[in-house]
């Protein structure tokens, strides 16, 4: 089966869903491809989003599909896996797991990205519980705890001496990071911010009553801890716009798409949203890119049609 649209969605998080919120209201006829795998599903609340902060994620979601069906925005619980485009402005083809295939004048990626956690037993089964990653999404529920921070790169630096904003009891296992990777800066100001280094390979977690209450090393040595805070691998799902051309960037979190400032990739009508145009997207702000991208796709079509009428 193949359908027509003005613009298709890949992707049904808060990029993807605001997209198609400010494309309906304009009266474009939009599809939503949903595969149902927020990047925040692990997370109990979503936090520092002005008047949604502790709102389940999933309920955020609930009621961002509540709002785009109300404008006619027709959305499916599937997978892109392929898009092909025609011509220099043309036509893009978008197939679907379940063997449909949809065509749109515009396509908005917002797809996300996944994280691919350190291979430690018990991370990813608490992960969003007491294993956490980002201290803006999470310090406050775990303020003047004793935290544990997991080095995976000597870049963990940052997340060590980010998070002792939120408790002054902060442990650093060095884990696969040599110390002498950590330079003399950093030395100096895990120190000033009283950050407590130790070396040594980390082998699990302490886990008593379904609580965190340690983290063991390889030699048997526990230190006691009720909070994790580890650097996930962000894993960014570009293939459809690295399919489709679009330039992509090297960052030290892997590679995005060159876009503008509105959201627009290399490719003439092929658009990135989200978590998939960058890594550092929160809730609000994937929200806040949806919803520039929804409005720049509106008028470009519009003076598209203007100018072929002309």
């Amino acid at each position: 089966m193949t359908e027509k649209y003005e613009v298709i969605v890949v992707g049904g998080g808060a990029a993807g869903l605001s997209a198609a919120l400010v494309l309906g209201r304009a009266r474009r006829r939009t599809l939503v491809v949903d595969a149902g795998e927020p990047r925040n599903a692990p997370a109990a609340h979503l936090q520092g989003y002005l008047s949604r902060d502790g709102m389940p994620p999933a309920e955020f979601l609930a009621v961002g599909r509540e709002e785009i069906a109300r404008y006619g925005v027709e959305r499916v619980r599937d997978r892109a896996v392929d898009a092909t485009r025609e011509g220099t402005h043309g036509d893009f083809a978008v197939t679907l797991a379940g063997g449909r295939t949809a065509h749109a004048r515009a396509l908005v990626v917002a797809t996300g990205l996944k994280d691919e956690l350190p291979e430690v037993p018990g991370v990813a089964e608490r992960f969003g519980r007491d294993v956490l990653h980002c201290p803006y999404c999470h310090g406050w529920e775990v303020r003047d705890r004793p935290f544990g921070v997991l080095a995976t790169t000597p870049m963990s630096v940052h997340q060590a001496l980010m998070v002792s904003q939120w408790s002054k009891d902060v442990t650093f296992f060095l884990h696969e990071v040599g110390e002498e990777e950590l330079s003399d800066d950093d030395l100096r100001r895990l120190a000033a911010a009283g950050v407590k280094v130790v070396p040594g390979a980390v082998a699990g977690l302490v886990v008593e009553d379904d609580r965190l209450t340690g983290v063991r090393l390889a030699d048997g040595t526990a230190h006691g801890r009720s909070v994790l805070f580890v650097a996930p691998r962000a894993v960014p799902r570009t293939e459809l716009l690295a399919r489709l051309g679009a330039e992509l960037r090297e960052t030290p979190f892997g590679a995005y798409p060159v876009i503008d400032e509105r959201g627009l990739t290399t490719v003439p009508g092929l658009w990135a949203a989200g978590n998939a145009s960058g890594f550092a997207e929160q809730v609000v702000n994937a929200a806040s890119r949806g919803y520039r991208a929804g409005a720049a796709i509106n008028g470009e079509l519009l003076m598209a049609d203007l100018d072929a009428a002309i």
